[in-house]
């Protein structure tokens, strides 16, 4: 099974939704990082359940225990492990799945692989296994923020078919993000997105959506030619993620639909640099990245669980009437915003450790820039 994310810089996530707790093991982050559990403890909180109407309603503080790999508020260079305890489980919501598969979900599927099924609600499938991926990615992210100034952003696009309109997203951050429930920036389209997902909610049913993700002050250079481009990397990264289901950089599938005279990014002089006038290349050319914002998207499922009854069959062939138990989101997307952040800092950060000296500097530069 394949837990762990990265070559160089390497999470390991472990756990159950319905286990004692949920955790990562850190590899690779360079030392001497100054890192407490508040750096982590932000973006965990923005990902924790039960928070509005449009999130699942289960009861959980997600508090971060730094329990390895730091010695007086600064990282040894050592593997860091993480952990979030559990406390609102209710493994026996589950025990009907023993014998009928929930429809879309990877009962079936885990089953069929290792023989047997988890006993704490969707396993290692659960969306609960992201805690670790947020944890790390903090991590990550507070090391390209420090070493490289690099800020990573992302925000709800799209629910259904209520897409937000175009904007000028060079300054938003995470705080205008988060001034409304669904991570919709723009107030129009954010009471839109809430009104579907809750008309969702009441008929038992669920909605999906899109995030988008920009990453600026990615300098230019990082991504391997050829199997390892950095779209590649951040496209595995987000793909790993529960619940995605497609993967677009710059321009997208939209692309497919233009003449190069429309796609292509002319350069420009930027600062005493070239750089290029628009960005439909997302900030990645030939799998490296240019230096401009790299900007993708990622479209997420309909939540699998849901209230209406659904005809199936159980291991056994039989048909059967099934509504779950359980608690969860009528629309991931609100909740998926830290994820996919987490994953872009930790793909960026492989990139990163790559592309420098093992200690996470450049061979001319000093330890005061860690």
């Amino acid at each position: 099974m394949s837990n762990t994310f990265g070559q160089y810089f390497r999470v390991t996530t472990f756990g159950e939704s319905h286990g004692g707790m949920v955790g990562a093991v850190v590899d690779g982050c360079p030392s001497r990082l100054a890192l407490d559990a508040a750096d982590i403890q932000s973006q965990l909180d923005r990902r924790r359940p039960g928070q509005t109407s449009l999130t699942t309603q289960r009861q959980e503080s997600d508090q971060v225990s730094i329990v390895s790999g730091l010695a007086g508020g600064r990282t040894l260079g050592t593997p860091i492990t993480l952990l979030v305890r559990n406390a609102d489980t209710r493994p026996q919501d589950y025990r009907r799945f023993d014998e009928v598969p929930r429809p879309s979900h990877a009962d079936l599927t885990y089953r069929a692989k290792y023989g047997i099924s988890a006993d704490s609600g969707g396993g290692r499938a659960s969306a609960r296994e992201t805690i670790g991926r947020v944890a790390a990615g903090a991590i990550a992210e507070k090391w390209l923020r420090t070493r490289w100034g690099l800020s990573i952003v992302a925000w709800v696009s799209a629910v259904g078919d209520i897409d937000a309109p175009e904007f000028e997203a060079a300054g938003l951050d995470r705080a205008a993000v988060d001034r409304f429930p669904v991570r919709c920036p723009d107030a129009g389209t954010a009471e839109a997105m809430q009104k579907t997902i809750l008309a969702a909610r009441d008929a038992g049913d669920s909605v999906g959506g899109l995030v988008t993700c920009e990453c600026r002050g990615v300098p230019a250079g990082w991504g391997e030619p050829v199997f390892g481009k950095l779209h590649a990397m951040l496209a595995a990264a987000q793909m790993s993620i529960p619940a995605a289901r497609s993967f677009e950089i710059g321009a997208g599938m939209a692309a497919a639909r233009m003449h190069g005279s429309q796609h292509n990014d002319m350069y420009v002089v930027k600062d005493g640099r070239l750089g290029t006038a628009t960005n439909r290349s997302g900030g990645i050319q030939g799998g490296i990245s240019n230096g401009e914002p790299i900007v993708f998207r990622v479209a997420f499922k309909p939540t699998a669980t849901i209230a209406r009854p659904q005809r199936t069959a159980g291991y056994d062939g039989t048909t059967r009437d099934l509504t779950a138990a359980g608690r969860h989101d009528p629309c991931v997307v609100p909740r998926a915003v830290p994820v996919v952040e987490a994953m872009a800092a930790l793909a960026l950060a492989d990139a990163a450790r790559s592309a420098v000296a093992p200690d996470g500097l450049n061979e001319h530069e000093g330890t005061e820039n860690v």
